[in-house]
C-alpha cells in the first residue's frame, strides 16, 4: 500500500509539473494535450470495444463514428488553444481553473471520502461516498479565495456558483467512466500512469470540466 502511495504522490508531482509548463508554454500545452488526448481516446477505445463491439456490422459503424469523434475532439483542442493565445488570452486563467477545480474535486473525494467514509454514494462506484462528494465541493471552494483577485470580472457568487457546476460536473464525468468500466469488468483503463492508472482515469473528470467551465464564465 505504500509504495502505491508512493507511486501515486510521485505521478502526481510529475502531472503538476507537466500542467505548470503547459500554462507558461504555448507549444508544451498543444503538445501535451494532443497526446493525453490521443492516449485517452485510445483507451476509452478499448473500454467501448469490451462492451459495444460485438457484431461486424456494428464493429464498423462504431469504429468510424469513434474515429470521426477523435478528430473532431482534437481539431476543438487546437482551435480553442490557439483562439486563447490569438484573440482571447484571458481565457486561459478559466481553462486552468476548471482543470484545478477537477483536481480540487478529485482529491477532496479521496482524503474525505476515506477519513468519514459514511453511506455510498451510488452502486456504479462502490469506493464513493457522499461524505467524498461533500468533499469534492469542499476542496473546489477552497480555490475561490486565491482566485478571486484574479478573476476579478466576477462576482463571488458567480464564482461560487460556476465551480460548485464544475465539480458537480467533474463528479458526474468520474461516475461516467467508472460506469463503463465496470461494464467492461476493468479497474483500470491502463496502466501507463503508477498509481493512478491510465491517463483516462486521471481526466475523466476534467475531459468533462474544461468544456462546461468556458461555457459558464463566457455566459456570465
Amino acid at each position: 500500500m505504500k509504495i502505491e502511495l508512493k507511486k501515486r504522490i510521485l505521478t502526481s508531482f510529475v502531472l503538476i509539473s507537466i500542467l505548470i509548463f503547459m500554462y507558461l508554454y504555448t507549444y508544451v500545452m498543444i503538445i501535451s494535450l494532443i497526446l493525453i488526448s490521443l492516449i485517452s481516446w485510445i483507451e476509452f477505445y478499448g473500454i467501448i470495444s469490451k462492451i459495444y463491439f460485438k457484431k461486424k456490422i456494428l464493429d464498423r459503424i462504431l469504429r468510424l463514428l469513434f474515429k470521426s469523434l477523435s478528430l473532431l475532439y482534437l481539431s476543438s483542442i487546437i482551435f480553442i488553444i490557439l483562439l486563447i493565445e490569438t484573440e482571447a488570452p484571458y481565457m486561459k486563467i478559466y481553462l486552468v481553473y476548471s482543470i484545478l477545480i477537477a483536481i480540487a474535486s478529485d482529491v477532496g473525494g479521496l482524503v474525505v471520502g476515506r477519513f468519514f467514509k459514511g453511506k455510498k454514494l451510488t452502486k456504479i462506484s462502490p469506493k464513493k461516498t457522499i461524505s467524498g462528494s461533500i468533499g469534492s465541493f469542499v476542496f473546489s471552494l477552497f480555490l475561490i479565495p486565491f482566485f478571486s483577485q484574479i478573476i476579478t470580472e466576477k462576482g463571488l457568487l458567480i464564482l461560487s456558483m460556476i465551480t460548485v457546476l464544475i465539480s458537480l460536473t467533474t463528479q458526474l464525468g468520474d461516475l461516467s467512466i467508472s460506469f463503463l468500466k465496470r461494464k467492461a469488468n476493468i479497474k483500470n483503463t491502463s496502466d501507463l500512469l503508477p498509481g493512478h492508472g491510465g491517463f483516462l482515469d486521471r481526466i475523466d473528470g476534467i475531459i468533462f470540466a474544461i468544456p462546461l467551465g468556458l461555457l459558464l464564465f463566457n455566459i456570465f
